[in-house]
């Protein structure tokens, strides 16, 4: 079995409005198999590629609004085609069907399982090198410790601090060194 990121050839052929033309077609399909065994009208979602960050997919259940990652999406084709898109497909079939539920809860897993023949995943395993934001480094007793870009302007504005799992110490932003 190929890494999850792996570019198939039919990937490198392909460019990125074909891309989402394959991931639109791929929804519309996906609506239609879980209106088809669940025998409900479900209405086909809005999709939009504007989804950042390290997330592959959102599902915006009361707008009925699927979003996708433009930058995974170029790097993880297959894995939106396989996994990406059913998963986000069978968020808004929950809600559809039972309202607000947990977001991966009985209801999902077993959309997920009779509807697409997936064992549902909270979580993708793609590189997300690219789409990684810029990390400042902070510190406590146990050593240094990534932050993210809007929690260390959280800790600048004086508006949060961050304490360590192990020791339970204040980090404090360790100051880059000059070259």
């Amino acid at each position: 079995m190929k890494p999850l990121n792996s570019p198939s050839s039919h990937q490198n052929q392909l460019n990125q409005s074909d891309l989402q033309a394959h991931v639109v077609n791929r929804v519309h399909a996906c609506v239609q198999l879980a209106s088809r065994s669940l025998s409900v009208d479900l209405a086909l979602p809005t999709i939009t590629f504007n989804q950042r960050g390290k997330i592959a997919g959102c599902a915006r259940l009361q707008t009925n609004e699927l979003r996708f990652n433009p930058v995974l999406l170029a790097d993880n084709y297959q894995a939106f085609i396989d996994e990406v898109v059913p998963h986000e497909v069978s968020h808004l079939v929950a809600y559809a069907l039972y309202g607000r539920v947990k977001p991966h809860g009985k209801e999902w897993q077993a959309i997920m399982r009779q509807v697409f023949g997936l064992n549902g995943h909270t979580y993708h395993k793609m590189d997300v090198t690219k789409v990684s934001g810029k990390r400042f480094t902070y510190q406590c007793l146990c050593g240094d410790i990534e932050l993210s870009i809007r929690r260390h302007n959280k800790v600048l504005r004086q508006q949060q601090q961050y304490i360590c799992r192990q020791c339970h110490k204040v980090l404090s932003f360790k100051q880059p060194t000059s070259v």
